[in-house]
């Protein structure tokens, strides 16, 4: 029987030559049109499949679709349910951004659609390999060199926008859980992004998305990937750079190609399935003549402008490597070659290399891979870093797009102290025992509970432990053991007993367990070193200036803690020393461990004082807001006397909340809860025209006090002290007696009152702790009965509840207490969040 199929033998000259084109090509399309020419000359299908090499059934089929749909037939057809082109930035994405083990190759795949291979492949080009001490790499055009990547910062004009790459050729070590962004964040980029590009378009520029340029598919989600059939997902738009198949076996991606089929199988040439590729990008407005006078002039304004932006970076980050990274230009028709220099202003001292972004991503999916890698690299490039980075271009948006000013020019702070860690802690903690590798390893929730009943009972018996705690006798006694072996605790004088064996009662051993605390105020550092038990063992103050130059005040911050540590001496034993706590004045990011523009504190801006810190000593070192540190340093001094929720009002420069809740210190989402100041303006219906609420003067008692205490008539006492000392003499006067005086503290405490009202009703707590440098004893009374009058008769459920309004178990120097004592609270305090929960406010050194 024949098995010659219908039109085999009817090949036009056109088809035949088109066939013939195809098979001297070589690849897939090649087989395909060698089964029609060979069964277009007569041969049977063994043969065919002889000479080719291939089965049979791989014969029949294509002639099967040679029949049923011709030339069309033959060409590559993307499987059902599968991306014509797949988004290799998207990929890297969801595998950095993917929670806990869904980051996986095949749990990426599953999610976008490709296969195990194609992602595999994605991850291996881009260095993401787990359990392998590899660093990832960026392969923009051409690659970014060197093994930390970070994201320095992003310029937007009317015609391009380029990010900016920083790099370093020794690794960062991995960020640590709780450290990555959320989607929320990516999310809120993306509607930036959105309003941003929508303001360059009202003069018609602006870009396009597509792989590998400035066209293509338009991506609003950020999803990366473009679904479609044929090449209508892939064509290339309007001054794209053409995604070309990887044949590179060292990128991982085997035959396939990034794309997830042979690229070889179907034209490249997007109109052979009559399909303009550049309607894919979306439709936009011509841009002006590309040599018109207006043109030639608004790319050369874009032109200076970015050169002073590199410059001005360059001064910056002269500790990085700096790359600028074309997202996309429109000054230039066409998608340039990269080369190796961006513009360089006549001042510049280094130079910017200039990349464009791979070529299987979209502009948008490359800045989010880059966003994620960073944040997963680095703790210190936290949520607050890119939601700074989201107002700028919110800000864009809403300027006006004929200002010559109207660009974006986000660049973060400076991140040279993330960077200098390796010869700082070579140079400066040389010679230093206090390792603070944290010896003292807990090794079950249990043994935390006993030392947290232990911690507030001062002394105790095991079987009170037992009864306490609802843990067996058999449990506590082994535990016990085992903590007195370690030596954190020790056994006092045995218990006689009516009946039985006389018991003997245990208690924390204070020797066991030291922490540094450090308290930074605008005009006085204070630094102590405390046991376990809460003793001061020696404490240390210098006097600075709100002014003083950052790297200076660093460094002044840095020789006091060098200074007390020395003093105290062989009290502190090597491995019982845990780590330094340090309290500042709020805001704070805690994640990328940077001071936010603190209150009479404007020389220092956004300062890394953190890991500036960090580079000073080899050890754990946690940050805290002051009125955190200080409801911390409450709970762990005042034992069983604050074994119950409160909140704690820190009278420092301005007036702070610590708030110990359920049984932890609570730090809110960005660890800054308690921002007090508001509150009580809104309270006091203190707010400008807009609603906002004002900023208090009463809330920065060291000035509001001398100054309300002067309109009352109180004579100003002459003093060198600045305002710390001036409250100080208003307050002796006001103890004295003087009724100006009287007034003035008692007006202070009034608005504060008013807030503190407002914590009652929303927290429902009944105890109100009162603290802080300036809480000193000559005002205390004013504060205790004005505030305990308030919250006592005003609240809503006043007849459910009384309000205890008590002073601090901890003394003037209560942050720098409380600072020291989060290292032990971070330790030490029980937790259902486990271990993971401690390790992330408690980082290792």
């Amino acid at each position: 029987m024949s098995d010659t199929r219908p039109g085999d033998a009817t090949l036009s000259p056109e088809l035949r030559a088109v066939l013939r084109r195809w098979a001297d090509e070589g690849g897939a399309l090649a087989t395909r049109a060698g089964v029609v020419l060979l069964a277009a000359d007569g041969l049977r299908d063994a043969e065919i499949s002889r000479r080719l090499g291939v089965s049979r059934q791989t014969v029949g089929s294509w002639r099967q679709r040679w029949t049923s749909a011709g030339i069309d037939g033959l060409e590559h057809r993307p499987r059902t349910g599968r991306p014509a082109t797949v988004d290799e930035a998207e990929v890297v994405t969801r595998t950095l951004l993917a929670p806990g083990g869904s980051g996986a190759s095949r749990a990426v795949a599953r999610e976008l659609g490709l296969s195990h291979a194609t992602v595999a492949g994605i991850r291996r080009r881009w260095r993401l390999v787990p359990d392998e001490p590899v660093s990832p790499s960026v392969p923009t055009r051409p690659p970014l060199p060197g093994a930390d990547v970070w994201v320095m910062g992003l310029y937007v004009d009317g015609l391009r926008g380029v990010l900016l790459a920083g790099t370093r050729l020794v690794p960062s070590p991995p960020a640590t859980s709780g450290t990555v962004i959320g989607a929320d964040v990516l999310a809120g980029l993306d509607r930036s992004l959105d309003a941003a590009l929508a303001s360059t378009r009202r003069d018609g520029s602006g870009p396009a998305e597509g792989p590998g340029g400035g066209a293509g598919p338009d991506s609003r989600a950020g999803s990366g990937v473009a679904a479609g059939t044929g090449h209508a997902a892939g064509g290339s738009g309007e001054g794209a750079a053409p995604a070309e198949p990887d044949r590179n076996p060292a990128h991982g991606v085997g035959t396939t190609g990034a794309f997830g089929a042979d690229p070889r199988q179907g034209p490249t040439d997007s109109s052979a399935s009559g399909f303009d590729g550049r309607l894919a990008a979306g439709t936009r407005p011509a841009p002006p003549e590309v040599d018109s006078p207006a043109r030639r002039a608004d790319v050369g304004a874009s032109d200076r402008a970015l050169a002073g932006y590199l410059a001005q970076a360059s001064r910056r980050h002269p500790d990085l490597a700096l790359h600028a990274v074309t997202l996309w230009d429109d000054a230039s028709e066409g998608a340039p070659a990269p080369t190796t220099n961006a513009p360089q202003p006549p001042d510049s001292t280094s130079t910017v290399t200039c990349h464009h972004i791979p070529a299987r991503s979209t502009w948008r999916t490359f800045l989010r891979a880059m966003i994620a890698l960073d944040s997963t690299s680095h703790p210190e490039s936290s949520r607050r870093v890119y939601l700074d980075l989201a107002a700028e271009l919110e800000r864009y948006a809403a300027g006006r797009p004929d200002d010559p000013q109207h660009t974006v020019r986000w660049l973060r702070e400076n991140v040279a102290g993330h960077l200098g860690a390796e010869s700082a802690k070579d140079s400066s903690a040389r010679g230093h025992t206090w390792s603070g590798v944290n010896q003292i390893d807990l090794g079950s929730f249990n043994e935390c509970v006993v030392i947290e009943t232990v911690r507030l009972s001062g002394t105790i018996t095991r079987g009170e432990i037992a009864h306490r705690t609802g843990l067996t006798q058999q449990s506590v006694s082994r535990i016990a053991r085992s903590l007195l072996d370690r030596g954190i605790l020790i056994e006092d004088a045995q218990l006689r007993a009516t009946s039985g064996k006389p018991r003997t009662p245990v208690r924390l051993r204070g020797a066991a367990a030291h922490a540094l605390g450090i308290h930074i105020d605008p005009e006085l550092l204070t630094a102590v070193v405390i046991d376990l038990d809460g003793a001061i063992v020696c404490t240390r103050t210098r006097s600075v200036s709100a002014d003083t130059d950052p790297a200076e005040f660093v460094e002044r911050v840095a020789a006091l803690g060098r200074e007390t540590l020395a003093e105290a001496g062989g009290a502190v034993r090597p491995d019982g020393f845990l780590g330094i706590g340090v309290a500042v004045p709020g805001p704070v990011d805690i994640a990328s461990g940077t001071v936010l523009g603190p209150p009479l504190m404007s020389a220092w801006g956004d300062l890394p004082l953190l890991y500036l810190l960090k580079d000073h000593f080899p050890c754990p070192v946690i940050m805290e807001k002051d009125s955190t540190a200080a409801a911390a340093g409450e709970r762990w001094i005042g034992r069983d006397r604050r074994a119950r929720d409160f909140a704690y009002l820190y009278l420092g420069t301005g007036v702070g909340t610590g708030l110990y809740l359920n049984g932890d210190i609570y730090r809110g989402v960005s660890a800054n809860a308690g921002e007090f100041g508001q509150l009580c303006a809104i309270a006091l219906g203190r707010v400008d025209k807009d609603g906002r609420p004002e900023i208090l003067p009463e809330c920065n008692p060291p000035v509001s006090v001398p100054d309300l205490a002067a309109r009352g008539g109180l004579r100003p006492v002459a003093t060198t002290g600045g305002s710390t000392a001036a409250y100080l003499a208003v307050g002796r006067a006001a103890a004295a007696g003087d009724r100006a005086a009287a007034a003035a503290v008692r007006e202070v405490a009034q608005a504060v009152g008013r807030g503190a009202l407002g914590l009652i009703d929303l927290l429902d707590i009944d105890l109100i702790v009162l603290g802080g440098p300036f809480f000193t004893d000559d005002v205390a009374d004013f504060y205790l009965a004005e505030i305990a009058r308030t919250v006592n008769e005003f609240p809503t459920a006043r007849r459910l509840r009384r309000v205890e309004v008590e002073p601090s178990v901890l003394s003037a120097g209560a942050a720098a207490v409380g600072a020291a004592s989060t290292i032990f609270h971070a330790t030490f305090t029980p937790r259902l969040r486990g271990r993971e929960a401690r390790a992330r406010h408690l980082p290792t050194g």
